[in-house]
């Protein structure tokens, strides 16, 4: 998952309503949202290559639904390419029982060990950033409070262009109270930021301007899957995908 946005009991019937696009290589295998056959209470995207996932739901338990989504840190200078699949911590916390503490304070020791990363996770009732880089707040698991909140290659709420404007443009649909469907536009957005407004993340020019889009286009990486995400207090969350590579 490379941009995500979602508002925190913002709606009191709604705690958590999240919109997002999934940017990855168009040869890497993956599976579409569904239930998973080992793990049938998970409704999420899978990446076939190592088994983990972006961004899901789980459908069913005692506790309500859970969710979690995972973005990576842009830092071509300190990328391991042996480093573990981060998207094995979001489907080991759907797959799991663990409060969202508790399942912070498991992988924390260990979270070196991969590639930098944002983690969002939690229910209706918490919900928890953390990231394994950053400083102490984001190391340690940060509870959030309500709010607006935007994730994309850096860390949380990091004012890249394009989190700032699905970050108000998301607002706006909130308050309209919008369908579904608008959310899918908003995250259909390929306008390029201008050069003044791109951060430096370390890649080429050339490349920070194609990253720079909502959705992203090129011959051979992109935008695949947007998704809306709501979690409801007293019903199943719903979570919605749209293919698109």
């Amino acid at each position: 998952m490379c941009l995500i946005v979602f508002a925190w009991k913002v709606n009191p019937h709604i705690p958590l309503i999240a919109a997002a696009n999934r940017d990855e290589f168009y040869e890497r295998a993956s599976a579409p949202a569904g239930a998973w056959p080992e793990h049938p209470q998970v409704y999420a995207g899978r990446d076939l290559q190592a088994g983990g996932s972006w961004m899901g739901i789980t459908q069913a338990g005692s506790g309500g639904s859970r969710f979690a989504a995972i973005t990576n840190i842009r830092s071509p200078q300190d990328r391991n390419p042996d480093a573990p699949s981060r998207g094995a911590l979001v489907a080991d916390y759907l797959a799991g029982t663990m409060s969202p503490q508790d399942y912070i304070a498991q992988i924390r020791p260990g979270c070196q060990a991969y590639n930098g990363f944002n983690l969002v996770l939690g229910d209706a009732q918490t919900l928890i950033w953390f990231s394994n880089r950053g400083d102490g707040d984001a190391r340690n698991g940060q509870p959030l409070e309500p709010g607006i909140y935007g994730l994309s290659n850096a860390l949380l709420d990091a004012p890249w262009p394009k989190v700032l404007k699905t970050k108000a443009q998301f607002a706006s649909l909130l308050c309209q109270g919008a369908p579904d469907d608008a959310y899918f536009d908003m995250l259909a957005d390929t306008t390029r930021a201008p050069d003044f407004r791109l951060p430096d993340t370390g890649v080429p020019l050339d490349l920070e301007r194609v990253l720079s889009a909502v959705c992203i286009e090129t011959p051979g990486y992109g935008t695949r899957t947007s998704t809306v995400v709501k979690l409801f207090p007293d019903s199943p969350g719903e979570l919605h995908e749209l293919v698109i590579q």
